[in-house]
């Protein structure tokens, strides 16, 4: 399952990163469902998904790396994460090296953005949707794991927690498996030209993020590194899903 996809963007909370690529626009001729039939099934296999996930346990690493104006720093933090449906994360933090003012200004704020993130009100402007978001295709690809749908995504408002950019949506089960993008708006006057990429994986029948990397240059000079780095899933509690929720890629 994409977890609630824009809280599973943590560094848009704080680093705030992008620089976006020039894709192409044109709808794919080869594709057997259009972006809007693309999205409408995303939406329903996010919430099905969403519903039927109870609990989860796993592990995070942060690492950031700072180089640059007023010196250079770096930090990592090792956390424990344990999800509970419907709202409720509670993070332990195992290890903790390196910058105190890294560890304290990012990382620990970064975990309280994340439990903000959960509330409802929340995950309404920031869901992956034709509400927040336009989407157009870019291109469909046949690759060895299956059929996937690209589309470029474009918020409808200028909202630093929305971002801009290009998804990879599993063609069978109606999920995102990589994100690129850059915020709608810049969040921060210290940051600029900034990149993210997110990374989803497949635990059991879930689809949770596997990967967070991000880079930014620093106006006052330097450059920042970010990475979140997800481990050891267990899913602990979850309600079957429906047939339904197994799609074939291009059955309506």
């Amino acid at each position: 399952m994409n977890w609630r996809i824009h809280p599973g963007f943590p560094t848009l909370l704080i680093l705030m990163v992008i620089s976006l690529r020039q894709y192409a626009t044109a709808e794919s001729p080869n594709a057997p469902l259009n972006a809007e039939q693309v999205v409408s099934k995303l939406v329903q296999k996010n919430s099905e998904r969403a519903r039927a996930l109870m609990s989860y346990e796993g592990t995070r690493i942060y690492r950031l790396e700072h180089h640059g104006f007023p010196g250079s720093r770096e930090a990592e933090m090792v956390v424990d994460v344990r999800y509970q449906a419907p709202a409720t994360k509670e993070f332990t933090v195992r290890s903790e090296t390196g910058s105190k003012l890294l560890i304290e200004r990012v990382f620990k704020k970064l975990l309280q953005s994340e439990k903000e993130a959960l509330a409802e009100e929340n995950q309404k402007r920031t869901a992956l949707n034709p509400d927040n978001y336009v989407f157009t295709m870019a291109s469909y690809e046949i690759t060895k794991d299956g059929p996937v749908y690209i589309l470029l995504v474009e918020p409808r408002v200028k909202n630093k927690f929305l971002y801009r950019g290009r998804i990879w949506i599993d063609g069978n089960d109606f999920a995102v498996k990589r994100i690129e993008g850059e915020p709608a708006k810049n969040p921060s006057f210290w940051t600029k030209d900034t990149k993210i990429e997110q990374i989803y994986a497949k635990v059991n029948d879930f689809w949770l993020p596997a990967l967070n990397r991000s880079a930014s240059n620093v106006r006052l000079g330097g450059h920042a590194s970010f990475s979140i780095e997800y481990r050891d899933y267990q899913i602990t509690a979850a309600n079957p899903l429906s047939k339904s929720n197994r799609t074939i890629a291009g059955r309506n």
